[in-house]
């Protein structure tokens, strides 16, 4: 395992890595960005390309490229260790290799009997099924590529192959795909359906989505069924389709998003293989999350009928408040994706996501032909179109939004300005939390023990180290940052020393002007009190502490002007 780590990381860099997700530029001796964790302006956001490592001084994330690819896939460690391999190229060998949490061990073996299961359903396709989706349009290297399989009708089927694996009852039900029954065993959880698996972003199988099919189905049965949250499994943090799609993402700097399996599948064959879907839940906050870190840009291609409008709708307010830009395609009433590519070709599914119109613009639209009363398309426009603007995160945008409604409603800026701002605005997502250093990070002794640290770190420091770490050591203050001081802390006082000293000249003289104000500082504060003391001393008529006070201020005001003399 450790030889497989360090041959990723001797292949592929910290910044080929965060770069694939964000945009970074050049800033002295490291690269900076837009933090893709939390949302800002202004970039604090560093990456470190000597140390393979990186920090946001806004909201204290930092590690290296595996905690980077878990934090932003939102996988485990083995998760993103396959991630980077694959793209590295390196063979995973975990040898005997075993977590010592038997959580993690656990989840492992949750990880095989979902692939286990997985396996088992594309065997059991039956011809009927292959049918239907061959039928819906779906070539064979489509089902093979997505896994599409069949859970017949046998009540536990799945179950006695997993058990014929060695999973247990207790691991099937908690991967969701099996239940309790009154005989005391298990009971599969899919039954007669098409069975399509969900992965997480490196491409494992964490949950089923099962659409209802055949001659044994029962008829009151939902549509689609879908798994149940597990260890594995939160269905407002996975998008189906992501593990494929995150890639074209990027490269096409656009998302699209469907509401079904069957859209999504079809999307993919039609050559959109940015193309994501939701599984069992609206689309939410954390879906436009794990949406941003990949691109920025957001097509809606829900169904054209009123529930398809109000779910783009909701979508629409999650993605803009999340800092997306958001179209929404204008589908033919009545017609799903797949139905599109299927009847109409995939070249009308292409014009339909290039003719996307921005949000606002779609809105106003729908409202105009609906509502062409002036009066009546005013009220739908305060009530419906506005609460949107208030989403909008750019300034810019939300400006250009409102001269675009005043035009339409043929009032001015300012009446619509007037209106926006009576509407309450979505609290901004809250920021990561961080380890902050309480300590004086911001001043002298925190500048020098950043520089300490920086200097640390590199092969061939600048300074003294061993000097200046003994000369820290004896400051109280400082001694005690230094003694309790964190991994996440330590990334940020580097990174701050390094960009305010990592310049072409040695930070030599800039540490002997702090170290020697930093001894000032402290022998001003002990003349302060010793001045305090003696005055006391006077008063109380103590004569010898009070000759003994004095004698030391003498001591103390010499060495203030030694100081200064020699700054």
């Amino acid at each position: 395992m450790s030889d497989t780590v360090q041959q990723v990381k001797d292949r592929l860099s910290i910044v080929e890595v965060v770069g694939g997700y964000v945009k970074l530029e050049r800033a002295g001796q490291n690269m900076r960005a837009r933090c893709p964790f939390h949302n800002e302006r202004s970039p604090s956001f560093m990456v470190s390309p000597e140390r393979g490592s990186y920090h946001c001084f806004g909201c204290g994330v930092g590690g290296d490229i595996f905690t980077f690819v878990q934090a932003i896939e939102g996988l485990d460690f083995k998760g993103a260790l396959k991630v980077l391999a694959d793209r590295a190229g390196v063979p995973i060998e975990f040898g005997n290799w075993r977590s010592d949490k038997s959580e993690d061990e656990q989840r492992d073996r949750l990880f095989a009997l979902m692939e286990a299961a997985a396996l088992w359903y594309t065997t059991q396709l039956s011809p009927e099924a292959r049918a239907y989706l061959t039928g819906r349009g779906m070539t064979e290297e489509t089902i093979t590529a997505f896994r599409i399989g069949w859970a017949g009708s046998g009540w536990d089927d799945l179950a006695r192959h997993l058990r014929e694996k060695k999973f247990s009852d207790k691991e099937m039900i908690d991967a969701g795909l099996a239940k309790k029954n009154e005989r005391g065993g298990v009971t599969d959880k899919f039954r007669n359906r098409i069975m399509f698996p969900l992965a997480d972003s490196a491409g494992r199988i964490i949950a089923f989505s099962g659409r209802i099919f055949g001659a044994d189905a029962s008829p009151e049965a939902p549509k689609y069924l879908n798994s149940p949250e597990t260890a594995l499994f939160h269905k407002s943090r996975v998008l189906y389709g992501f593990d494929k799609a995150k890639i074209p993402m990027r490269k096409l700097n656009c998302a699209v998003l469907v509401e079904g399996q069957v859209d999504l599948v079809m999307s993919h064959q039609a050559g959109w293989g940015n193309t994501v879907a939701v599984s069992g839940t609206a689309f939410t906050e954390e879906h436009a999350a794990l949406i941003k870190r990949m691109t920025e840009n957001l097509v809606i291609a829900l169904d054209a009928d009123e529930a398809g409008i109000k779910a783009a709708g909701r979508a629409a307010r999650a993605a803009l408040q999340m800092g997306l830009q958001v179209k929404v395609a204008q589908l033919p009433t009545g017609s799903d994706p797949a139905d599109i590519i299927l009847k109409m070709g995939p070249e009308m599914w292409r014009a339909a996501i290039r003719g996307a119109k921005d949000i606002v613009t779609f809105l106003l639209d729908v409202l105009h032909e609906k509502l062409p009363q002036q009066d009546r398309f005013r009220r739908g426009v305060e009530t419906i179109v506005l609460p949107f603007v208030q989403d909008v995160q750019s300034p810019i945008a939300r400006e250009q939004y409102v001269r675009e409604i005043a035009e339409r409603l043929g009032v001015s800026p300012d009446a619509v300005l007037g209106s926006l701002q009576k509407i309450p605005q979505a609290p901004p997502p809250a920021p990561a939390t961080a380890e902050h250093v309480a300590r004086k990070e911001s001043s002298r002794i925190g500048q020098l023990i950043g520089i300490l640290l920086w200097q640390e770190s590199l092969s061939k420091p600048h300074i003294d180290t061993s000097a200046l770490r003994a000369e820290l050591e004896d400051m109280r203050e400082s001694n005690t940052v230094l003694a309790g001081i964190s991994p996440s802390e330590r990334e940020r006082f580097v990174f701050e020393a390094e960009r305010v000293f990592g310049s072409e000249r040695s930070p030599v003289e800039d540490v002997q002007v702090m170290l020697a104000t930093v001894r000032r500082d402290s022998l001003s504060a002990e003349l302060v009190a010793t001045t305090e003391a003696l005055r006391r001393a006077e008063a109380a008529g103590e004569q010898a502490e009070a000759e003994r006070l004095l004698e030391h201020s003498r001591v103390l005001t010499t060495r203030i002007a030694k100081l200064l003399e020699t700054r």
